[in-house]
């Protein structure tokens, strides 16, 4: 006599529980998102984004711990969001220098997107703290930057000697001029005539750099 089998478990309740919680979870962080980019962090209540989101306060932290939590789910959206904008703009371009701009004005164009500006660059520091603000940077756009410049200045004469401290220096450079540029494109009156001369300021920079690197010029000493 066969031994009696076990019922199979019906996994169709258990997927469409993992679906539902899903869908709820991406609906906390698209209200999330659209509050703190009107209102601003502190001026944004869990009861708005609950009553946007149409779920209980359970559900929020049944996903998320806190408000800061709620935060940093978005900020990660954006800086990703941020990344691969820039990524697609240098794909297919395998000329160093072309890469450079493509990568650096797309930069530019997400810093003039007023939600990345109000949620990254001016709720981001004091909400995550100075240290994993630039810990989150440093994983996403200014990881990008780094490695336009790195790529840029790689293809210098061997002479330069460039090592990653002064790369890290370099990128850091550009990364808070482009972020100063963004911040003032929003402020003007002419935003894109201020962007066209942003991009211009940074084709003068690559451009310069260019030349050196075509003359074979040698860069100053920057090690001790």
């Amino acid at each position: 006599m066969d031994a009696p089998t076990t019922p199979a478990t019906d996994e169709r309740p258990r997927s469409n529980q993992r679906h539902f919680s899903a869908l709820t979870r991406a609906s906390l962080v698209d209200v999330a998102q659209d509050l703190f980019s009107q209102q601003g962090y502190a001026a944004t209540s869990l009861d708005a984004i609950v009553s946007g989101a149409d779920v209980t306060k359970g559900a929020l932290y049944h996903h998320f711990s806190s408000k800061q939590a709620l935060f940093e789910a978005v900020f990660e959206r954006l800086e990703q969001a941020a990344a691969e904008q820039v990524s697609e703009a240098m794909s297919g371009i395998t000329e160093p220098w072309e890469m450079a701009q493509a990568g650096l004005r797309a930069f530019l164009d997400v810093l003039q997107s007023p939600l990345y500006r109000r949620v990254v660059m001016q709720d981001g520091p004091s909400v995550l703290g100075t240290d994993r603000f630039r810990q989150e940077e440093e994983r996403s756009t200014f990881g990008i930057v780094v490695g336009i410049i790195h790529s840029v200045l790689a293809a210098g004469p061997g002479t330069w000697e460039i090592d990653d401290e002064m790369i890290d220096t370099f990128g850091r450079i550009f990364y808070g001029a482009l972020s100063a540029a963004g911040i003032s494109i929003a402020a003007s009156d002419e935003p894109e005539a201020a962007a066209k001369r942003a991009e211009a300021a940074v084709a003068f920079i690559l451009l310069g750099l260019r030349e050196l690197a075509e003359k074979e010029e040698t860069l100053p000493d920057h090690r001790i």
